[in-house]
């Protein structure tokens, strides 16, 4: 940027608006009538301290629900990738899942 002698300054700016993601959206779960005797996966996907998160969502379901089985899962990856072996895995074995996001 230079300063004429007249005093006007040119100045280059870039516009910082973004372009979000296209998304295609989902429809969600079919709600259970009760957790009693289910299993919930908690599913921690790497997202800053969403572990510790879950583990007290753990504790609280022991506390508070005990007939509730929950099952503390890792993403194989961070969560920004797909894990479609862990989303196989709670379909099969699981009842419902939290994905768990701390802060």
């Amino acid at each position: 940027m230079t300063s004429p002698a007249d005093g006007t300054e040119k100045l280059t700016v870039l516009n910082p608006v973004g372009y979000p993601p296209k998304i295609t959206p989902k429809a969600l779960a079919t709600r259970l009538e009760s957790l009693d005797g289910k299993t919930v996966y908690l599913v921690d996907p790497r997202f800053d301290d969403s572990g510790l998160f879950l583990r007290q969502v753990q504790n609280w379901f022991a506390d508070h629900m005990p007939t509730v089985k929950t099952k503390l899962v890792e993403m194989n990856n961070v969560y920004t990738k797909d894990d479609p072996t862990t989303w196989e895995k709670i379909k099969a074995d699981g009842d419902a899942a939290i994905v768990g996001v701390g802060h």
